[in-house]
């Protein structure tokens, strides 16, 4: 993860991506949504999510939100 980049909780991507937080850790823990587990915890770079959130609006065999 990059030093600069805002880093944010999975409620706080949850949040940001407007679904649960078992939705959140399901696809990261498929791969699907790009973070990296701190601990216990998951953490995600906001620009990761917004990427994420670009390309699935395209994919149409991924996972929608």
């Amino acid at each position: 993860m990059a030093d600069n980049e805002e880093v944010l909780t999975t409620e706080e991507a949850a949040k940001l991506l407007r679904v649960s937080t078992k939705t959140v850790l399901g696809l990261a823990r498929d791969g699907v949504l790009p973070g990296e587990k701190v601990g216990r915890a998951w953490r995600f770079l906001r620009s990761d999510l917004l990427n994420y959130l670009r390309g699935s609006k395209r994919e149409t065999n991924g996972v929608a939100l």
